[in-house]
């Protein structure tokens, strides 16, 4: 089942006043992670609203990644990042959680 110890959990979420454009900036950071990272190594789940979708009027979405988190995939993750913030997005934020303590 890959779940921790044997695994890292790794939680991408996004959070953006405008709707629109935080499913367009999940999708895509989905579709580059998927592409980027091997996939043996790492199951990447699809880019859905959180359990709590909305709060204080910000959209909130995210994407769950098992596997092992090496050198090689921080350096994946960090020039999508990278490549993210150059598109000088509005109100969407972006963060990373490994092994979170909680999913909400």
């Amino acid at each position: 089942m890959k779940y921790p110890p044997f695994c890292d959990i790794i939680v991408v979420n996004f959070n953006s006043q405008d709707e629109k454009e935080i499913q367009k900036v999940s999708s895509w950071m989905y579709e580059t992670l998927k592409k980027d990272l091997n996939q043996e190594q790492f199951k990447v789940f699809q880019a859905m609203p959180a359990p709590i979708d909305k709060i204080q009027n910000r959209h909130r979405y995210r994407i769950i990644i098992k596997g092992n988190m090496t050198q090689e995939a921080n350096q994946v993750f960090n020039e999508t990042l990278r490549k993210i913030y150059s598109k000088n997005l509005k109100t969407t934020r972006i963060t990373i959680d490994v092994n979170p303590n909680s999913m909400m």
